[in-house]
């Protein structure tokens, strides 16, 4: 190899390791925004806005912000035509706490709310951009999530505060076993004869323990995962709560891989 050729691969790896080191920087300063949106397949509606939520975690269109997803199907829409068949009574409940606590006049679809402080309707992507942009300047806790461990139809991992502890006692810590993407062909009910496609949804949330657990040290949970879901095309999403539904604290997202 000649020396002006060897020059030139040196300068081409040092030019793509420093682009890959930027990258890097870049994605590790970005703040985690958690942005629930409330749907249902019963709602015609609601395609808007599952696409919305389908292209803020693809495109993560905010500097500064990793934006972290979750789809959750209510059950209210499920007698009016068609049964959808990720609706859950608990993905109700939370949404009626959160109106209660937010001050929205019942429930309603599409809803999105983001980091727990701000509501509005989840296919105004002005809205979206803006309250997500205002989240990402908060200073959130720095939670780590250990590699996801498949077993049969469980999904085992362990969440920890690495260098540091917690002061908020009473903060919740809930896991979300999340799919990546779903289609669904709609038979009947208001969106009968459509192909919906989703992004991010929720088939198991639970609370584990509370941030307070955290400062022993790791956390280790399991969720389980429903018979028909494809575990390797899933994610596991922690976040940090406040009680009754209040700030998100902090949250980190992992794809379930073989």
């Amino acid at each position: 190899m000649s020396q002006l050729r060897f020059l030139a691969v040196i300068a081409v790896f040092l030019l793509s390791s420093f682009a890959s080191g930027r990258a890097q920087t870049a994605h590790a300063n970005r703040t985690p925004v958690l942005v629930e949106l409330f749907t249902s397949e019963g709602c015609s509606s609601c395609p808007p806005a599952d696409a919305l939520l389908a292209k803020l975690d693809h495109d993560q269109p905010i500097q500064n912000a990793e934006i972290i997803i979750l789809e959750e199907h209510v059950d209210y829409w499920d007698d009016l035509g068609w049964h959808d068949r990720f609706s859950s009574h608990q993905y109700t409940e939370r949404q009626s706490q959160y109106s209660s606590r937010l001050g929205v006049d019942g429930v309603y679809t599409p809803q999105m709310i983001v980091d727990g402080t701000d509501q509005f309707v989840g296919n105004d992507s002005f809205h979206a951009h803006r309250s997500i942009t205002s989240a990402a300047q908060k200073t959130k806790l720095n939670l780590s999530l250990s590699r996801p461990v498949v077993d049969t139809h469980k999904i085992s991992s362990s969440v920890s505060l690495p260098g540091s502890s917690s002061s908020q006692a009473h903060a919740e810590l809930y896991a979300a076993l999340v799919d990546s993407s779903d289609i669904t062909d709609v038979r009947n009910g208001e969106n009968g004869g459509r192909r919906l496609q989703h992004a991010g949804v929720v088939r198991s949330l639970q609370r584990i323990g509370t941030l307070k657990d955290l400062n022993a040290g790791a956390l280790n949970f399991s969720l389980n995962a429903p018979s028909d879901a494809k575990l390797t095309e899933m994610r596991v999403v922690v976040f940090a709560q406040q009680s009754n539904q209040g700030d998100v604290l902090g949250a980190i997202a992992t794809d379930v891989k073989p």
